[in-house]
């Protein structure tokens, strides 16, 4: 029998911190391993094809870092680390589908109005796309500061 996999997307931001518990706490219940993301946004493009270079994009060497710092705190848990380029909302559907995951697990900014409609929603467009049972974790603002999280009723 297969092993259960817990995909943990991560952006790096207290929101994603806020849900790596949760994660973790399903995967020490279900005997499963967490599947640590992080999807690395391609450089902009302007309309002839050409590359914005005006912010430097972090190297992928320091994003394999970062991404190699965000660990469980329980040392017995089993977890590997992937990083992928691409679209954050459909990279991390195909790695599900292509892993096999059976539970995404992550946080979201739980922007609203104007800020979701120019930005969009990963954890909104995993939640519809995903092959697989997706649980979502808002931070409550206290988190920020670092208190209790709650969960994301949708």
């Amino acid at each position: 029998m297969a092993r259960t996999v817990i995909l943990f997307p991560t952006d790096f931001s207290t929101a994603s911190d806020a849900a790596l518990p949760h994660a973790e706490a399903l995967a020490k219940q279900k005997s499963a391993s967490l599947l640590i993301l992080h999807v690395e946004e391609p450089p902009l493009a302007y309309g002839s094809g050409e590359l914005y270079y005006g912010l430097p994009e972090p190297s992928s060497e320091r994003i394999l870092k970062m991404l190699e710092q965000v660990t469980p705190s329980d040392p017995t848990l089993s977890f590997k680390h992937r990083l992928t380029i691409g679209d954050p909302a459909g990279e991390i559907v195909r790695i599900a589908g292509e892993e096999g995951v059976d539970m995404i697990v992550l946080g979201t900014h739980g922007r609203s109005g104007m800020a979701r409609m120019l930005m969009g929603s990963v954890a909104e467009t995993v939640v519809r796309r995903a092959p697989c049972a997706v649980l979502v974790y808002r931070a409550a603002a206290e988190t920020l500061v670092g208190r209790k999280s709650v969960p994301l009723h949708l």
